[in-house]
């Protein structure tokens, strides 16, 4: 079994902003291979399915960001799955540009802290952009998108969708190679 996270906040006020791409990289996957997330558990919201041949979980940790190590680690713990070779974790990243996202098969937990106990698992980050010059990080992340980013983050979810197929069919190295390369500057 694979468990694929994607991190974001619980609450409708949310919805939508940079901070929870996670959540709609999750959202986009179930709706592609139509997997209902209709499971409450393990304080997320889940749903089981197939992607690629493989029994998959999704996840959306309704612990907020800065705690969903807690419920990821519920997940792991409960179906005894190997973080380093079954996890995949879905979040931003304010290092890449809008429309851009990272493959990695480990690695630093980029501000995402507490994650498993191990910095071990693979990640698909997608680009928020950094955030404006005297702007606190909070409210850049949480903030609403431009039209221009919208877009751009649009198009960075199904690539997500795409990636993450491709690192279930044990091709983790062809999608970094198809999706780690810079597609455009920040224009925030």
């Amino acid at each position: 079994m694979y468990i694929i996270v994607g991190l974001g906040n619980p609450e409708r006020k949310y919805a939508g902003t940079r901070h929870n791409i996670g959540f709609s990289a999750i959202t986009a996957i179930s709706d592609a291979y139509g997997i209902s997330m209709d499971i409450k558990k393990h304080k997320a919201v889940c749903g089981k399915g197939m992607i690629a041949g493989n029994k998959v979980l999704l996840a959306m940790p309704q612990t907020y960001m800065n705690l969903s190590g807690e419920s990821v680690r519920e997940l792991v713990d409960f179906y005894k799955i190997d973080p380093e070779e079954e996890l995949l974790v879905i979040f931003d990243d304010i290092s890449l540009a809008p429309g851009n996202i990272r493959i990695r098969k480990k690695g630093s937990a980029g501000g995402h802290n507490g994650m498993t106990g191990t910095e071990n698992f693979k990640r698909i980050k997608v680009g928020v952009g950094e955030k404006p010059a005297g702007w606190d990080l909070a409210d850049h992340v949480l903030g609403r998108m431009s039209e221009e980013d919208r877009a751009a983050f649009e198009e960075s979810v199904k690539e997500s969708v795409k990636a993450a197929e491709m690192i279930l069919e044990d091709e983790i190295d062809q999608a970094m190679n198809d999706f780690n390369r810079k597609k455009r500057e920040s224009q925030s």
